[in-house]
């Protein structure tokens, strides 16, 4: 029975959402903080440093989303501290765990659907091979960064998150600006494919990966209708009330973001959530719609 959380990453959208959620069903969660400790439960770490075992022992599960933001130049250092937030974060608290004298009973580590790479419309699962470029290469490092925990027998869960949809951070907070003066549009072609995933589903996923023993390995955070760039961005402006008549040229983004434009705006992947169907999880958003309009209503 799984009732002391560890949890990273608690400042970023996913985080913001699943910790009082957590607290809801009355888990007793303490938090991994950088900086300075503002409260009880919780443990100071510096992610490109050794994490004392001693620390992290006794927790029955650990759910680490801590990593720098991609948003942003990828100028060699910003492309370093990308790198080294996740893997060297998530190898250091794996060692930590691994080495721990009470191990927990799960470890669920995040990672990203950019593993895939830039795919076209190809359909993808959880078996599909690693894709090519900077982020597919950060993300087999960063999966592989959990093998200590593995090793050690903890039930080791990778998962793969899409665009998540959330008013406290991420893709969809900064489209509604533009959107909302109605100089939003689709980005390039509009026929990349984006795979999306509600925050609520988001959250209820990791609950559903918490209590399911028989899930390990990685697992695709996305919901089981992608839909196109020009799709999205069209829905998006309906859902709001107004046009989306001003797109951004694929030369504009490449001009304006460089190579993280090109592979996060640009480029495409088509994901399903396999192992989530397969493992019986009850998807509250199927529908893009449906789901903008919950989380745009307040």
């Amino acid at each position: 029975m799984i009732s002391r959380i560890l949890v990273s990453g608690v400042s970023g959208p996913i985080g913001a959402a699943l910790l009082p959620s957590l607290k809801a069903r009355e888990y007793e969660v303490t938090r991994l903080v950088r900086g300075t400790a503002t409260g009880e439960r919780q443990i100071l770490w510096d992610p490109a440093k050794p994490i004392s075992p001693e620390s992290v022992s006794g927790f029955d599960a650990v759910i680490h989303l801590a990593g720098e933001s991609i948003i942003g130049r990828w100028t060699e250092a910003k492309k370093k501290a990308i790198r080294d937030s996740r893997v060297l974060g998530t190898h250091n608290l794996a060692q930590a765990l691994a080495q721990s004298k009470d191990k927990p009973q799960v470890f669920i580590s995040s990672s990203a659907i950019g593993y895939y790479g830039d795919r076209d419309d190809e359909v993808l699962n959880e078996e599909s091979a690693s894709g090519t470029g900077f982020l597919a290469d950060v993300c087999r490092e960063w999966e592989a960064a959990t093998r200590a925990a593995s090793d050690a027998a903890i039930r080791t869960v990778q998962i793969r998150t899409g665009v998540v949809l959330s008013l406290h951070g991420g893709a969809l907070k900064k489209m509604l600006t533009p959107f909302k003066m109605g100089v939003g549009g689709k980005v390039g072609n509009g026929r990349q494919w984006m795979s999306w995933i509600d925050v609520q589903d988001m959250v209820g996923a990791i609950h559903h990966i918490l209590k399911t023993d028989l899930v390990h390995g990685p697992v695709n955070m996305v919901a089981p209708r992608p839909v196109t760039n020009a799709e999205f961005t069209r829905t998006l402006a309906d859902v709001l009330s107004r046009p989306a008549i001003f797109p951004m040229p694929a030369f504009a983004v490449k001009l304006a973001f460089g190579e993280m434009g090109e592979t996060v705006l640009l480029g495409s992947q088509r994901v399903e959530p396999a192992r989530l169907v397969a493992g019986g999880y009850p998807f509250r958003f199927t529908d893009l719609r449906a789901s903008l309009e919950n989380t745009l209503k307040g």
